[in-house]
Parts: C-alpha cells; sequence; structure tokens
C-alpha cells in the first residue's frame, strides 16, 4: 500500500505537470519505478514494525525515503518531452511563485504535524515503558508464577517463575508454554476451564518434574489480547497429603501398618478365608514389662526398643504375612495362605527365640519379652472382632502363665481372660478405696528368739473377692504400671506405724524393681522418713537381685544414695536371682536374705542344705547377717542355729499380722495423738 501510494502521488502531480510541449512515458521505466517503490517501501516498513530501538526505526525513515526517490528518479528518467511552439499552457495554473509558496507551507505543516505525532509516540512510549516496568514489579513480588502468553508463546514471565523453571527470562522469552509441560497435550484442555484451577505437572529446564496449580485467564497486554497463566508450586502440599494418606494407614513411629490398615487387610482376609475354606491366623503380640522401660529409661528408649522389635519381627515374616501395631507395645501379625496350626505355632517359636537372642543387645532389651496369642479363621471366629478377642484371649493366658511364650485360643480362656480384666480394674482402684493394709511378720535371733523387727507385708481385702494373695496381684501391679504408687503407700505407712512403735524396732519393707531405678525414689524416702519422724537406722530396704539386673549402674546409684541417708539395705531372695556374687561385690549390702525355697526341707534333703550352708559361710566370711525366711519347723530351725544363721522368720514364729498381736504396743506420744488425730479427721 505504501508502493501504491508513492506512485499515486508521484503520477498524479506529473499529471498535473504543464510543459509547452509534449510528455511521453516509457512503459518499462514506469513499471520499474512503481516495483522499486513497492519493494523499498515494503523493507521499510516491515523493519518499522519490527523495531526495537531508535536505530531501527532511522533506517525505516532511511529507506522510506530511498523508496519515494528512488521511484521519482527512474519515472523521470522514463519521461521524454517534445517541444511544441504552438501548445500553450493553461490559465489555470498556478503561478510558480505561488506554486513554490505552497509547497513550502505544506512541507511546514506536514513537518510539525510528524513532529507532533513523534512526540506524542515518544511520551506514549515512555508511558508503556513506566506502565510495564510497574507491573513487572508487581508481577514479581507475587509468590506465585506468573507468564504472558501470546496464543501459546511465552511474551514475558516474572521473576518466581525463572526460579521455578530454572530459566532466566531472556531464555524463556519467546518459547511455547508447551516446552514446560510433562504432558504437552495438557494445553489443549486449558483454554476450556478459563479461571479454574488446573493441577499438572510441569517440567524445569533441568527436566525435573514440578507439580502445579495453574490458572488461566484472558487479559489485555500492550494493547492486545493475551492469556495470562498463574502457576503455583504444590509440591509441599502434595508432599504434605501423601503423609498424611500414609499417616492414615501407617504407624508414625514404626511405619507398620497400624490398626485400621490391619483391619481392612484382615477383613479381606477373613472374606475369602470364609468362601474358600482356607485358614488364616492371626498372632497378637505383646511385648512384656514394656512400661518398666519407659519408666526406667525414658521414653526415648521405649521408641528405640519398639522400632527393633518391629524391624526384628518384620525380617522373619515371609511376604504374604503382615506385621502391625495396634498401639502401644501392641503388635499384631495377619498369616494368609494356607495357615494352620502348625505354621502358626513355628512362627510364634520363631519371633519368641529371636527376640530373646536380642535381649543381649542392652538393658531395655534385657528387661522386654514377648507373649503371644493364636486365633485361627474359620476355626475360631469367622468375623474380625471375634477373631482379635479370641487372639486377645489367648495372650492374656500366655501372660498369666508366665510370660515370653504362646498360647493357642482355647474356648475355656473366656472366663479366666474376663477375671484378669476385672482384676485389673479393680487394683487400678483399690488404693483410692482404701482397700490395702499391712501385717507385719517377726524377724527374730536365731539363737535366742529375741525380737529383732518386722517385714512389712501388703495385703488386699477386696470387697466382694476377700483377701487377695499377693502373688496373684502384685505381678498384675507390675505389669499395669501401678505398683510405684503402691510400694511408696506401703513405704510411707510402714514408716508412719514404727513410728508409733513403743519398742525402736526395725521395719523391712520390699521395694520393686521400678522403684530402685527411679532417680526421684531416694529424695521421696528421705521425705517419708522426714514426714513420719522414723529414724533411718531404723528402717531396711529388701532389694531383689532381679532388680539389679535391668540397669546395674543405676541402682547401684540408688542404692548409694538410700546409704547415705542411714537406711539399710537388704539383699532378699538371694541365690534366685542372677550373678549373686557379683552384686556382693559391687555393693556392701547391710543383710542377706535365704530365699525360703532353699529353707524349706533344709534338715532332710543334702543338697539344699549344703547350698544354705555355703551362702552363711559365705554372710559370715563378708560379715553380713545372714536372715532365713520361710522357716516353718523346728527341725528347720535348729539346723540354722547349728549352722550359724543369726536371724530367722517364718511361721513357726507366728503368722503374719498386726502389729499389736505381736505384743508390740504403741508408745505413749502415739496413743496421746490418736485423740487429736480423730479429731483433727
Amino acid at each position: 500500500m505504501v508502493g501504491f501510494g508513492i506512485a499515486a502521488m508521484h503520477y498524479t502531480g506529473m499529471a498535473a505537470f504543464e510543459v509547452t510541449g509534449r510528455l511521453r512515458w516509457d512503459p518499462a521505466f514506469v513499471f520499474a519505478s512503481i516495483l522499486i517503490g513497492e519493494l523499498l517501501s515494503a523493507v521499510a516498513v516491515s523493519i518499522a514494525v519490527h523495531a526495537r530501538s531508535l536505530t531501527s526505526l532511522f533506517g525505516s525513515a532511511g529507506l522510506l525515503a530511498l523508496a519515494i526517490g528512488a521511484h521519482h528518479g527512474v519515472g523521470m528518467a522514463g519521461v521524454t518531452i517534445t517541444e511544441n511552439p504552438l501548445a500553450t499552457l493553461s490559465p489555470q495554473a498556478m503561478p510558480p511563485g505561488w506554486l513554490a509558496g505552497a509547497v513550502a507551507v505544506a512541507s511546514l505543516i506536514v513537518f510539525v504535524l510528524t513532529a507532533t505525532a513523534y512526540a506524542l509516540s515518544l511520551r506514549e512510549q515512555r508511558r508503556a515503558r513506566a506502565e510495564m516496568v510497574r507491573m513487572r514489579g508487581l508481577a514479581n513480588a507475587a509468590v506465585e508464577g506468573l507468564i504472558v502468553l501470546d496464543r501459546c508463546r511465552i511474551v514475558t514471565a516474572n521473576i518466581s517463575f525463572s526460579r521455578l523453571v530454572g530459566l532466566s527470562h531472556e531464555a524463556m522469552t519467546g518459547l511455547s508454554v508447551t516446552a514446560f509441560l510433562d504432558e504437552p497435550r495438557t494445553w489443549d484442555r486449558l483454554p476450556y476451564v478459563i479461571g479454574q484451577p488446573v493441577e499438572l505437572s510441569l517440567r524445569d529446564g533441568a527436566g525435573a518434574v514440578i507439580e502445579a496449580e495453574v490458572i488461566l485467564r484472558r487479559i489485555d497486554f500492550a494493547g492486545k489480547p493475551h492469556h495470562a497463566l498463574a502457576v503455583r508450586d504444590i509440591r509441599q502440599r502434595k508432599h504434605a497429603e501423601r503423609h498424611i494418606r500414609y499417616l492414615a494407614h501407617h504407624d508414625a513411629l514404626t511405619g507398620l501398618l497400624n490398626r485400621s490398615a490391619f483391619n481392612a487387610r484382615l477383613d479381606r482376609a477373613m472374606g475369602a478365608a470364609v468362601a474358600t475354606g482356607v485358614p488364616i491366623a492371626v498372632l497378637c503380640l505383646d511385648l512384656d514389662r514394656f512400661k518398666a522401660v519407659n519408666d526406667l529409661f525414658g521414653h526415648a528408649a521405649g521408641d528405640a526398643t519398639l522400632n527393633r522389635v518391629a524391624r526384628r519381627v518384620t525380617g522373619l515374616l515371609s511376604p504374604d504375612q503382615i506385621l502391625a501395631r495396634l498401639g502401644g507395645d501392641e503388635f499384631a501379625i495377619l498369616m494368609a495362605g494356607r495357615t494352620g496350626p502348625d505354621a502358626a505355632e513355628r512362627l510364634a517359636k520363631t519371633i519368641l527365640a529371636a527376640l530373646a537372642a536380642q535381649a543381649s543387645g542392652g538393658p531395655a532389651d534385657a528387661i522386654v519379652g514377648v507373649s503371644i496369642g493364636i486365633a485361627l479363621c474359620p476355626q475360631d471366629a469367622v468375623e474380625r472382632q471375634g477373631l482379635m478377642g479370641h487372639a486377645d484371649t489367648a495372650l492374656y493366658r500366655a501372660k498369666a502363665e508366665g510370660r515370653g511364650t504362646y498360647r493357642f485360643f482355647e474356648p475355656q480362656m473366656g472366663i479366666a481372660v474376663r477375671e484378669r480384666h476385672a482384676l485389673e480394674r479393680d487394683l487400678e482402684q483399690a488404693l483410692a478405696r482404701g482397700e490395702f493394709h499391712l501385717v507385719y511378720q517377726k524377724q527374730v535371733a536365731a539363737a535366742g528368739g529375741a525380737l529383732l523387727g518386722f517385714e512389712a507385708l501388703l495385703r488386699w481385702t477386696h470387697p466382694t473377692r476377700g483377701l487377695v494373695p499377693p502373688d496373684v496381684f502384685i505381678p498384675v501391679a507390675e505389669e499395669r504400671g501401678t505398683i510405684s504408687a503402691i510400694g511408696m503407700w506401703v513405704l510411707r505407712t510402714a514408716c508412719r506405724e514404727a513410728a508409733a512403735w513403743a519398742s525402736p524396732l526395725r521395719v523391712a519393707v520390699n521395694v520393686s524393681a521400678v522403684q530402685v531405678h527411679d532417680l526421684a525414689f531416694a529424695p521421696q524416702v528421705h521425705a517419708v522418713l522426714v514426714e513420719t519422724g522414723l529414724p533411718a537406722a531404723r528402717l531396711e530396704l529388701e532389694i531383689t537381685e532381679t532388680a539389679l539386673i535391668r540397669n546395674f549402674d543405676r541402682a547401684v546409684a540408688t542404692l548409694r544414695q538410700l546409704r547415705t541417708l542411714g537406711v539399710g539395705i537388704a539383699m532378699d531372695d538371694f541365690g534366685t536371682g542372677y550373678s549373686s556374687l557379683a552384686n556382693l561385690r559391687a555393693f556392701p549390702f547391710d543383710r542377706i536374705k535365704i530365699d525360703r525355697s532353699f529353707v524349706r526341707n533344709v534338715d532332710t534333703n543334702a543338697q539344699t542344705a549344703a547350698i544354705v550352708r555355703a551362702v552363711l559361710g559365705l554372710g559370715c566370711g563378708l560379715g553380713l547377717p545372714v536372715v532365713a525366711e520361710g522357716v516353718e519347723t523346728v527341725a528347720e530351725l535348729a539346723f540354722l542355729r547349728a549352722a550359724g544363721c543369726a536371724e530367722v522368720q517364718g511361721y513357726l514364729f507366728g503368722r503374719p499380722g498386726p502389729v499389736d498381736t505381736h505384743g508390740i504396743a504403741p508408745c505413749a506420744a502415739a496413743v496421746a495423738d490418736a485423740p487429736r488425730q480423730g479429731r483433727a479427721a
């Protein structure tokens, strides 16, 4: 169009040109002038449209001027003027002076208009650049990636998107957005969801996949319709969602399946077992004495123990066997695929052996054992609640029969388990209900029978069961974690009652392993002595050898603190534990107590007699008094007296009972204080 305009301008002007002659045009030159004008003007316009600098614009203007000049020169070269004397000029022709003036004025007007247009253009460009800078600043301030697209080509992008894909702004400009899509076909559906968030995968400059959420919108940019694409990096959100989904089905500590996931697997397996008749088995595992690990070594050690058990048991399972942590120290195994009693029994034995071998790994592992209950489907139950309940019942039977073993479910087990559960519930309330009381057993001199002191023994009088034997409820208290509170009640009560005796006899109190390993135990004993007013020399704490095994260093440290208070320390049940001689060497006990199992029939059993003599000789050599427990016959007393035993206790000297049944009256101060205590109460 510009070339045709130049031609029209030139030849229209030449048509108005009058001379005293005749003008003739060479068609070849006319065509050449038009062609040259077209070509040069086309190049000039193209440069002007794509110009990015003033140099390009000036170059375009120069080419356009060249197009006009070349067109005029070539066109004029094709003109021939033949003089005609008879020709006359039109009277309407403009005088040369006027024509020159008109051309000058027109040129001036064109120049002014051009200068004005150029000034306006420069101002608009400055405004556009300022707006671009402002918009880029706003875009760069956004956390989300923003890109402006002309169709699918990137016109511009903010810093956030550059950082996301790892490319500079210059490197991205002009690229197709599909180059950053993991699936390029995804772009085809974005125009159909304008303004709606879409999740897709991008790829950065290195080819790494980026999970993103994008929203496409239509915008006006630089006066033209474009698309703006907002890109949000959702990798962290997706990771959190995956982690939440994982935690919904897995245990956070061990990584095993949790209860809900295990139940879902078990439901499917039981459905198949009932439909096909192919048996499956469930093994319920419970760690023995796990609470003691938490109490003695802290919850971090308990968590480490759970992880070790989980890893060890997982390593023993086949691919079709599933281990889950149900909660706390409870685990369950699902054995699917033609699993009979023999296969379940073999696995249970393997687990027990593996965890027994692990006991040498550290003090916490030495404490923990495992008990296993086994139930089969469809033999024992055809629905999940029943099967799991039966496995739990078998587990409780295994614990009741000594722990560290396994038991299959049997129908008659249900009664015993219900009794056990009821006993546990009642025991947790017994202390608050005041159902405990103390009885005392005499400790006398073997030679003359003089009363030396008493051992305080705990008794539980249940409102409906009556007197519950200590060997029944003490293991339950240890397992349920109530032994510490009960032990402190026994210590405080024994000290308070002993402080009220008229005779300053010693009182011996049994201490649990949990108390011995508690760093706060020695301060608690000191507080009790201060509270009750009992002299420390009258209190003797009896420690079993098994209490030392769990954490020997911590136990000895506690015993040394107690010794500093002036409290006596006796080793109870000597010879029934582990490394008895090493224990005597590690800590200077005040007294050794021979277990009743060695005293029974000592007068008739030569082997037992030899053991007792050896212990008595050891005590004599170490300068430690030896107390023989469980003396029930005169013959046993005679043997012990002849062998040099210093002190004895047992039914021969009276059954345990309240201290007043042994002829010990309260001191005068206690009697005088009793009415005041009653009034205060």
